[in-house]
């Protein structure tokens, strides 16, 4: 951590002394120095930019843009279009022409004097810069999933713990009232001791065949969009579409498993440890440029004996036939969390909270022994951690346990074993192979920060 982020740091907590040092920093900054109207104590101004301002990186922005607390600076993006956008909302809230713009995230983090980075990335871009961020001593809110491999993953959370930085991750169902409801009463045993939970993700991406080489949009800096992946010649595949290719992403599963493997996890108590086997089967496409499967059906098991099965919506809802595997009992949309104990069941997602018995929804909270962490806003948890120094509702280790489940669940897909994990050491027992893929090489110059 640098000396500058400490101080800073220092400087968000503490406020301004009334001491001579008061002398060359007005205690009270008026807003129009800010872009607001009536005043922002600097002791409650935390400088911002943002890595990535595409569609999710300018929907976080706009979230932080409306926090008082925040003034948001500069933002970095390798489509000279995002960054025209991202800097117009800034000077729009702001009311002047101040915010500035990189293609170079190494630059953005070497000019730029920051409290906060946030972060909204291709996967296979988290890593290296995540950990860079990290080592600046920046606090980060960055999206999910944590990394494209278990390696990276890791290196970010190192990063993170190693630099006391305050890091938020984008799993931002944790601050909706459904979901902290329905892991609160798992957690407090209303349904008993559970036995399995079964965890429905979006169905994958048909191919769209093999498009044609084309010439990279001119402001796009495709080289540094390809980063540490492999080049290859552009078709057409960038903004959203990187999802269904493997070298940037595994798709579905690894997209939305930040999303319901870590809600499921949350009500079992999951967040700092991981299952101990797995075995997984996909359905791949046959032909065409995208490679990430299109079905897959996950099968893990915990230390304690609870089994996980994670699988794409179409094997949890009845009237569709996928080629893997398929529930009789019909899902409320296929997709979220289910929880099966010895009382029954508990469902969640983004449509509402079912039981098996609507009765266990009525159980008083007041019964419960053990609350869970309670956050409204997940852009202000964050921003009140930055201020507090304490952890966040989805804090980077809980972020790494999450997508670790899916990850390891790609490669025993890939490899078609039925794989031993060692979950404190992160490594296979039982596959030389399979922990070669724990990790993935990286395209010169590129490689992950030391730490």
């Amino acid at each position: 951590m640098t000396k500058e982020s400490i101080n800073r740091r220092s400087f968000l907590k503490k406020g301004l002394a009334a001491t001579a040092g008061a002398a060359l920093f007005p205690s009270i900054v008026p807003a129009s120095a800010l872009g607001r109207n009536g005043f922002v104590p600097p002791s409650d101004r935390i400088v911002m930019g943002a890595i990535g301002v595409g569609g999710m990186g300018t929907h976080n922005m706009t979230n932080f843009l409306s926090k008082k607390e925040v003034q948001f600076v500069a933002v970095c993006d390798v489509d000279e279009r995002h960054n025209d956008r991202a800097k117009g909302l800034i000077n729009k809230q702001y009311k002047n022409q101040d915010a500035r713009s990189y293609g170079d995230y190494q630059e953005f983090l070497g000019k730029e004097k920051l409290d906060a980075v946030m972060m909204a990335l291709p996967d296979h871009w988290h890593g290296i810069i995540g950990v860079s961020v990290a080592q600046k001593g920046l606090d980060i809110y960055g999206e999910k999933p944590l990394a494209r491999t278990i390696m990276e993953s890791r290196a970010i959370v190192d990063a993170a713990h190693k630099n006391n930085i305050v890091w938020q991750t984008g799993s931002w169902q944790r601050s909706q009232k459904q979901f902290r409801d329905a892991a609160e009463l798992v957690r407090n045993g209303v349904i008993g001791k559970v036995s399995r939970v079964e965890v429905g993700l979006p169905d994958g991406r048909t191919s769209i065949g093999t498009p044609p080489i084309q010439t990279a949009p001119a402001e796009v800096d495709l080289n540094r969009w390809l980063g540490p992946a492999p080049k290859v010649p552009f078709r057409g595949i960038l903004h959203f579409d990187w999802r269904w290719m493997m070298d940037y992403s595994g798709g579905q599963l690894t997209d939305w498993a930040g999303h319901h493997v870590d809600i499921a996890h949350w009500g079992l108590g999951f967040d700092k440890i991981g299952p101990v086997e797995v075995d997984g089967k996909g359905v791949y496409p046959v032909d065409g440029i995208y490679n990430v499967p299109v079905e897959y059906v996950i099968n893990c098991k915990y230390e304690n004996g609870v089994e996980m099965t994670i699988a794409n919506q179409s094997h949890f809802t009845s009237g569709r036939k996928g080629k893997l595997w398929q529930r009789e009992d019909n899902w409320k949309l296929g997709m979220g969390a289910v929880w099966y104990g010895e009382k029954g069941w508990i469902q969640v997602n983004r449509g509402g909270i079912w039981a098996s018995d609507p009765e266990l929804l009525k159980t008083p909270s007041d019964q419960f022994k053990e609350k869970l962490y309670v956050s409204h806003d997940h852009w202000q948890n964050f921003l009140d951690c930055v201020k507090s120094r304490k952890e966040t509702i989805t804090p980077v280790e809980t972020a790494h346990r999450s997508i670790s489940v899916a990850l390891i669940g790609e490669i025993a897909m890939l490899t078609g074993e039925k794989l031993k994990w060692d979950y404190k050491q992160e490594r296979f027992t039982n596959s030389a192979y399979a922990n070669r893929l724990l990790a993935r090489p990286f395209r010169a110059p590129w490689q992950m920060p030391q730490l």
